[in-house]
């Protein structure tokens, strides 16, 4: 080969620049960024390149969510069908749930649903699943090993410590803070306000985070009450830092009039209380200010002090509950404080409780308890709290009975969330959903879900939200599922169309051997039909791939085959009027933005072959070239038979590591035989370009590229949406009877305005999401007694680039169009 096309180049060619820049510039409106200009350590996912060829289940799904909401700190292991790198950075879980809508249904409608195909740059095949919200709730969490070694140290502790209620809570392990702030369902167990809980309208909630983490800055809270008219109001109020500061200690009037200054518990007299102006409200508004975000409350029953307060926050350790006794009962502040602290507070010299002074004994009780561990608390202060020592029994008595075990902890998903102090939210129609009422909210439209999510003062850290409006629009258009049957038949017609060519007239006597032998030099071929007349021979040939058929209609189309040229054509129908947009939106979709189809075809074909100079309006070289210079067939009358290449990674990198860093080969071989076709993925989109200019070099080695259309997660587009039904014998005439009679009916529009419109919804909810969310969209798919409908599962890491305006692009147009 001529040293001057060596393909050890990394440069594009001018020319060759310029005709990429409209899609390389597209890829970047909707990628958002390139992948080598993301955080180096921002959390992304990816799924591996074999599981990319089968979909996943719903286990495998929830698998994914345990581990990025648990990570390896909770004993959860990687999926092992994808990869979540920096999962300590995820923020939140955001699921949506497309119901009704499956594969099928995304790609009759891609070129509407712009935002599903531009910011999601991970896609993969969902087996369908029914209530696909209440198995994310309900998934039961891998028990870790901490638990079990919790569960033997405590069969090896001493009768008195196995069934102590402090052991038997929070075990014998030394914790972080986290693990003894008070869950959701305690709290409204023990009446603390909750927000959503009946009672608490009116209450104010703090800017608290939806989860605190184990260095979370505590703060003391006291309050002290007077007798009113309409019962106990707050009177005084002392917050303290972590350091025993006090930040804040002030006298509160009581919006009613006062029956009973309680001077002998809260020392508030008259004249306290005579000048003082600050209201209940004052003090709600500088505690929303005093406190972080990520603020832990301790407090000795603080739930009395909220109560007083009016105030809602969702973090609080209650040192009433660490030191606990058995049925139920407290002990008091002074006898804590006393026995732990050796500190004496609330004594009968003073007139009446000094909150601050309670305030921070019951900060530094948490502090001790949090410092020193359940285990050693206990044993410490075991005779003096608890009013009994640890004593060997006698060898001649019989022992006791064990005492009855502790009832496990659940393991279910929004349990295990809950005991982390994070939020659970489920907004959607009224469901039978295996989650607790509080944390649902009901609402009968797409519109009412989206508005009540993006209002929310804080995005809860597992939200599912289920979208019915596209399931409601299919019922209204197609009442009876066999008419949803024969719809989701046409759309798996016209999906096969685009990978179907035909071609002809061919020498007489043509077979469909060869045929086959042609035509696979363009990628694997699914299927051939001869078509002969009384004169001439053509055929339908129709490809396994998008690709295939592209680098038939651009190198076999005009071949002179014994004297005639053959003519390679789509088919002509209403399905095909704008197959140029849906190719160019293939070519620009994220999933493809840095990958390309080669194909090694065989040196013998090459004699025949043009060379595609252009490739769906888009020129990847500077026109056709004589390819020449091949061994002849006879040499001195001796046959000579063609070598038959076949492709290997190695070689593949070999060859397409000199454009840029090659990041994974995918190879399709059948069963069998070997693998003639790739799909290529550079790092970046720009070295996939350098390699479509260099098309003529790559001719000369015997390869075809063009630009990658067919999603990855498909290994053939035809194959996965073939429904499970029984095949018609006259399917293809059943097939071009349901083209000619196919006309855009009102249903259909009104199918692609609603598809418009849920794609424009699901942008805004992406657009509301924090950034670090794990934002995952289903479409269950479809199973019924007529067939089977897969579904479709995007899942994106929301970061700090902008997503995709889908107002400004130009493609607005309907796939259903050309797609029905």
């Amino acid at each position: 080969m001529d040293p001057t096309t060596s393909l050890k180049r990394k440069h594009v060619a001018p020319a060759a620049h310029e005709n990429g820049k409209r899609l390389c510039r597209t890829v970047q409106e909707g990628d958002g960024t390139l992948e080598s200009e993301r955080p180096h350590h921002s959390p992304r996912i990816s799924v591996l390149l074999d599981r990319l060829q089968q979909p996943i289940t719903m286990n495998e799904l929830t698998e994914l969510l345990h581990y990025a909401a648990l990570g390896k700190a909770g004993g959860i292991k990687q999926p092992s069908w994808c990869r979540l790198l920096h999962q300590k950075r995820i923020t939140a879980l955001n699921v949506v749930i497309v119901e009704g809508m499956t594969q099928s249904h995304f790609y009759k409608h891609y070129l509407t649903l712009l935002h599903l195909r531009n910011n999601y740059t991970t896609r993969v095949t969902f087996t369908p699943s029914p209530d696909v919200a209440s198995r994310i709730f309900s998934s039961e969490v891998p028990k870790s090993d901490t638990l079990s070694q919790r569960h033997n140290e405590s069969s090896q502790l001493p009768k008195e410590l196995s069934c102590h209620p402090v052991i038997t809570k929070f075990g014998t392990q030394r914790r972080g803070l986290t693990a003894y702030v008070l869950s959701q369902e305690e709290m409204i167990k023990k009446n603390y306000p909750v927000k959503g809980m009946p009672g608490f309208e009116e209450f104010m909630c703090t800017n608290s985070a939806d989860c605190v983490t184990d260095c979370s800055p505590l703060y003391g809270l006291d309050c002290e009450m007077c007798l009113t008219e309409k019962g106990n109001e707050l009177a005084r109020v002392s917050l303290v830092d972590s350091d025993g500061t006090c930040v804040m200690d002030e006298l509160v009037k009581p919006h009613n009039r006062i029956f009973d200054y309680l001077t002998r518990f809260s020392g508030i007299t008259a004249a306290m209380l005579r000048p003082v102006t600050t209201t209940l409200r004052d003090i709600q508004v500088k505690l929303r200010m005093l406190l972080p975000s990520d603020a832990v409350l301790v407090g000795h029953s603080i739930n009395n002090d909220l109560l007083a307060l009016k105030l809602i926050h969702p973090h609080v350790i209650d040192t009433s509950l660490l030191y606990r006794r058995e049925f139920g009962q407290r002990f008091k502040l002074k006898v804590l404080a006393e026995t732990v602290l050796k500190r004496q507070i609330q004594t009968e010299e003073r007139m009446g409780h000094n909150p601050t002074e309670d305030a921070v004994a019951a900060l530094e009780l948490a502090q001790y308890f949090i410092k020193t561990g359940p285990r050693q608390v206990v044993e410490l202060h075991l005779e003096e709290l608890w009013g009994y020592t640890i004593k060997e029994d006698p060898t001649d008595c019989e022992p006791e009975p064990a005492p009855e075990p502790a009832p496990a902890p659940s393991h279910r998903f929004a349990d295990v969330l809950h005991t982390h102090g994070r939020k659970v939210s489920y907004i959607g129609k009224r469901s039978d959903i295996a989650l607790n009422l509080c944390n649902q909210q009901w609402y009968n439209t797409d519109k009412e879900v989206l508005a009540t999510f993006r209002r929310q003062a804080r995005c809860p850290f597992l939200s599912v939200l289920p979208f019915s409006s596209f399931s409601d629009c299919l019922k209204r258009c197609l009442p009876h599922q066999q008419q949803q049957q024969q719809q989701y038949q046409r759309v798996c017609a016209n999906l096969r169309d685009l990978c179907v060519v035909f071609a002809g007239p061919f020498p007489a006597g043509f077979s469909e051997r060869d045929v086959r032998r042609l035509f696979s030099c363009c990628g694997p071929v699914r299927k051939i039909k001869m078509m002969s007349t009384a004169v001439r021979v053509h055929a339908k040939v129709e490809f396994e791939l998008l690709e295939g058929a592209l680098l038939a209609l651009t190198t076999l189309n005009g071949l002179s085959m014994q004297g005639q040229h053959i003519k390679v054509q789509r088919p002509v129908d209403e399905s095909m009027l704008d197959v140029d947009l849906t190719l160019e939106a293939l070519m620009c979709d994220s999933l493809n933005s840095s990958q390309l189809y080669t194909v090694k075809f065989n040196p013998g074909v090459a004699q025949r072959l043009h060379f595609p100079a252009n490739i769906n309006g888009h020129t990847f070289g500077t026109g056709s070239i004589a390819v020449d210079r091949f061994p002849p067939a006879k040499v001195n009358g001796t046959q000579h038979t063609t070598v038959k290449f076949k492709l290997s990674e190695e070689m593949v990198r070999e060859t397409f590591s000199h454009f840029g860093t090659v990041d994974r080969v995918a190879l399709h071989p059948k069963p069998g035989k070997h693998a003639r076709h790739a799909h290529i993925k550079f790092k970046s989109s720009e070295e996939k370009y350098a390699a479509l200019s260099s098309s003529k070099d790559l001719w000369r080695e015997n390869y075809l590229v063009c630009p990658s259309l067919t999603p990855p997660h498909l290994p053939s587009w035809v194959a996965v949406t073939t429904p499970i039904t029984d095949v018609d014998p006259d399917e293809d005439a059943t097939e071009d009877e349901e083209r000619t009679h196919t006309h855009t009916s009102s249903e259909d529009q009104e199918m692609a305005l609603m598809v418009r419109k849920l794609d424009r919804q699901l942008w805004k909810l992406f657009k509301s999401l924090p950034d670090g969310t794990l934002s995952v969209v289903i479409l269950p798919g479809h199973t019924s007694a007529h067939g089977h409908s897969p579904g479709l599962c995007f899942m994106e890491v929301k970061k700090k680039s902008g997503v995709v305006n889908i107002s400004s692009s130009p493609v607005g147009t309907d796939l259903a169009c050309h797609l029905k």
